[in-house]
């Protein structure tokens, strides 16, 4: 029994030397979940800047969470001609400083049950707990929850959301 307990703290330790040695963007890119994020991410030349010395936080929504928007709005914004138009929403994705989800609740209940973020792009998020999901709130009034939470990276960490948040 020593020794199973004493191999598993080994593998433990390796996979979270592993994941700490990837980035936010390598995070996304080994996600089948975030194919369209990725894709996204380079269509909108963000992928040095995100591979940057950061840290950044990004709420990253999965490849349903962009599903659950209009049919041909991903399409659309994957044009080269609408290139700024998805590097805004994509850094309103993105928050500059390393929030893990100990200090996003705790922003939370310091500012009576809503914390105000401000992301990359200038936008704000209203995060709030909804039956102890974190909910955020976006500039439409739309809204989305982390479904998993501290994806820790070398340059921040990764909170997976289950929506698309967008600025005004």
């Amino acid at each position: 029994m020593k020794k199973l307990f004493i191999v598993l703290i080994a593998v433990a330790s390796s996979i979270s030397a592993f994941s700490q040695g990837k980035d936010v963007v390598d995070i996304a890119i080994g996600s089948a979940d975030h194919t369209t994020l990725v894709a996204a991410v380079k269509a909108a030349d963000l992928v040095s800047t995100l591979k940057g010395k950061g840290p950044f936080t990004v709420f990253a929504p999965t490849n349903a969470a962009f599903d659950k928007l209009p049919e041909g709005t991903v399409a659309g914004l994957l044009k080269p001609e609408n290139k700024a138009q998805l590097a805004k929403i994509l850094t309103y994705h993105v928050v500059a400083g390393n929030l893990d989800a100990a200090a996003v609740v705790a922003a939370i209940k310091a500012g009576n049950g809503k914390a105000e973020i401000t992301t990359v792009s200038g936008g704000k998020l209203t995060a709030s707990l909804e039956m102890d999901k974190v909910k955020l709130t976006d500039e439409t009034g739309k809204s989305a929850y982390v479904a998993v939470a501290d994806l820790k990276g070398s340059n921040g960490v990764v909170h997976v959301i289950d929506g698309v948040v967008l600025p005004k």
